[in-house]
């Protein structure tokens, strides 16, 4: 038998054309005709605000790598040179998709009664009303620059958006003058005219401009938009207020280099020479638009409530046995370990075990990880509202979670004001984990309660985002987030954990040791995992061996891949899902059918970064119950055949094949089961209600 060399790039993906492929997948969604047209617009602002982030850090950082003259950056030995060409060449390609699409959905909304229309193209009592908000709400808001021998062209932020224009003095129409109106980022993307009709807003400001730069003439004009490198690198070790490094950090954010430039549809070759010979951004990463800059603003549009009709009807979160009366939380999980499956069942019993531990006069101490919690977080008022009352309150606030880090700023600040003990990060790593302990004082003595889980401490993202969260007393799992905290805090050699496992030096390991034992196990073997992305070569190349060893592995991965599956020899037993849908799938959880513990759930992705560079946590289930409701997520995530594609050997993703007559969206079966469990428990049936309970998400 012919001896594979594991080390072969051809055998490894490339991690940014597989991100890319990724985005692709949201792109198709926004392309479904079948949803409804805000579902449709709410992919393409998914899309656009994915390849902002992706110019803005993973382009940003090729362009790095290429200038220091580093050759190969990853398995797969594509040098950052062919990667930025792979990635230009693919997204000249999509940018027409991407078009034709936003062109088909917006003619779908005109069928729905509602319309975007140039000013020009309003009727006159409606342009007289649009002008009228103009000098109300836009003319004191938005900078006129004129740009000259006197007037330097000005700094432009990352993401600025705007209009470039060409001039000509009113009196001698041969003096010609060029400038920049910049749009800032508080307006509205688009000027609502009415509830079913909007005009852009560079649409509006371009027939104003002579009110803008009085004494000229408008000649031409044209939108564009600037991305700027957006990745913070931080010198830990030299700072001594890391708050403060990181604040100046943030400033420089702002003054990135320049590493895209889009520019919109009226832009000629004068428009063009002129915008460039200062931004300076290289040829191959300017972009021409046919239709709209700046897709992210129609986030503005997806969730208007007047056009709350033409978007899929939001599902609302359930509270299920045993929370379903939420009586004494602390009770409730003292009596048995509960898994929960967000956003299906309710991320509340969360929320409400922190919130009721700051109250509560015999709960002594409240330990969380705080990694992104949003701009209004209730557990962050509590827990600075329980410090104010003088428990003892540790939050170990990660200001390094990147597009975040302003909130986290401002929280931890808030945090350390009312007297709570916050760690701002641990040098050289992310504190990721997900995880919060709350310590009470009961009649048998010192009793701890904790949380668990994939996803972060936010209510909000908690109703769109699939997590899973485990709230246990168990003491196994408690005293390892104890000593897990006490690292944190304060100083420890070993930095291991006896009954959970801690990147960076426990999970991987444990990793590698799980798919090993189940290729010792040959054709009986069987590993399932969902992850968002994978990516780690040791990881990979274990699970090659693996299924040369004939092991069945499934893999439901959200976004980057850099296995290949397929390969004769190499890969033949391996199957890899990605699922797109209503919900951004966001949950890690393992399955190894001969390990001791079968079940674990992690906040780590299976990527470098997660398993050598972060603080993460990955949990054993124990519990028959709790494990039993994540194999029977995972085996239902498989079958899907709706949200699902399979990627195959070349890279590509292909749909799923649905067998006749059988349609399995996982998302609409959760939810409609999670409804059947509610109904059941508000009609008061105990014994129907344990019954789907005890088998939750079985029956789909």
């Amino acid at each position: 038998m012919q001896t594979i060399n594991l080390k072969d790039p051809s055998y490894y993906i490339n991690r940014e054309l597989s991100w890319l492929q990724f985005n692709t997948r949201v792109l198709n969604e926004a392309q479904n005709s079948t949803l409804p047209p805000l579902e449709r617009l709410k992919f393409l602002a998914i899309y656009a605000t994915n390849l902002d982030e992706f110019y803005m850090i993973r382009v940003a950082g090729l362009k790095r790598l290429y200038k220091a003259g580093v050759v190969v950056s990853g398995p797969d030995e594509l040098s950052p040179k062919e990667q930025l060409a792979d990635i230009r060449k693919y997204l000249y390609q999509e940018k027409h998709q991407v078009e034709k699409c936003l062109t088909e959905v917006f003619k779908t909304l005109e069928h729905e009664g509602v319309f975007f229309k140039e000013y020009i193209d309003l009727s006159t009592a409606q342009q007289k009303s649009l002008k009228q908000y103009f000098f109300d709400n836009i003319y004191s808001v938005i900078i006129p620059i004129a740009v000259d021998a006197t007037h330097p062209f000005p700094h432009l932020n990352n993401l600025s958006f705007g209009l470039i224009v060409k001039l000509c003095d009113v009196e001698n129409e041969t003096l010609i003058r060029y400038g920049l109106v910049r749009i800032p980022r508080p307006l509205p993307r688009f000027i609502e005219v009415t509830p079913t009709l909007f005009t852009p807003i560079e649409s509006l400001v371009s027939y104003h401009i002579k009110e803008l730069f009085p004494g000229y003439k408008l000649l031409k004009f044209a939108a564009f938009r600037v991305t700027r490198n957006a990745d913070i690198t931080i010198q830990e070790e030299e700072a001594d207020d890391f708050m403060e490094l990181l604040e100046a950090g943030l400033r420089l954010r702002k003054r990135g280099e320049m590493v895209r430039l889009e520019l919109g549809h009226r832009t000629d070759e004068d428009l063009y020479n002129f915008i460039n010979s200062h931004t300076n951004v290289d040829e191959q990463d300017v972009y021409g638009a046919t239709t709209l800059l700046n897709l992210s603003g129609l986030w503005q549009i997806v969730t208007s409530k007047d056009l709350a009709h033409l978007a899929q009807v939001p599902f609302q979160p359930k509270n299920l046995p045993p929370f379903d009366n939420m009586g004494n939380i602390f009770e409730i999980i003292a009596k048995k370990e509960v898994v929960l499956y967000h956003p299906y069942e309710s991320f509340d019993p969360v929320v409400k075990l922190i919130q009721t531990a700051c109250v509560d006069p015999d709960v002594l101490a409240i330990r969380m990880t705080l990694y992104r919690v949003g701009a209004n977080s209730p557990i962050v008022h509590s827990l600075i509202s329980a410090a104010d009352a003088g428990k003892q309150v540790t939050v170990m606030v990660e200001l390094k979670a990147r597009f975040d880090e302003e909130n986290n700023v401002l929280w931890a600040k808030a945090l350390e004001k009312a007297g709570a003990h916050v760690i701002y990060g641990i040098p050289g790593l992310k504190v990721h984990a997900k995880v919060a302990l709350v310590i009470r004082k009961e009649p048998q003595g010192l009793r701890h309660y904790a949380h668990v889980g994939t996803g972060n401490y936010n209510p909000s993202t908690a109703k769109v985002y699939t997590d899973i969260s485990i709230l246990t007393a168990d003491d196994a799992v408690t005293q390892d987030i104890t000593r897990f905290f006490h690292f944190l805090t304060g100083f420890s050699k070993k930095g291991k954990l006896d009954h959970l496992y801690m990147a960076p030096l426990q999970i991987k390991p444990k990793l590698l040791s799980l798919i090993q034992n189940e290729t010792r196990q040959g054709k009986e073997g069987v590993i399932i995992a969902k992850v968002n992305s994978l990516v780690d070569e040791d990881v990979i190349r274990a699970l090659y061996k693996a299924s040369q060893a004939g092991v069945q592995i499934d893999l439901i991965v959200r976004g980057i891949c850099c296995l290949r599956p397929g390969i004769e020899g190499l890969s033949q037993t391996i199957r890899v899902h990605s699922i797109i849908g209503k919900y951004l799938e966001h949950a890690r959880m393992f399955y190894f059918k001969h390990a001791d513990t079968p079940i674990f759930i992690s906040s780590a992705d299976w990527m470098p970064r997660n398993l050598i560079r972060r603080i993460e946590l990955m949990t054993p289930v124990t519990h028959e119950e709790s494990a039993s409701k994540i194999l029977q997520v995972l085996h239902l995530q498989m079958s899907d055949n709706v949200l699902s594609h399979v990627l195959q050997s070349d890279g590509s993703y292909l749909p799923v094949a649905s067998q006749k007559g059988t349609v399995i969206n996982n998302h609409k079966l959760l939810e409609s089961h999670v409804n059947k469990v509610h109904k059941a428990v508000k009609k008061n049936t105990p014994n129907y209600v344990q019954q789907l309970a005890n088998r939750l998400f079985k029956e789909s």
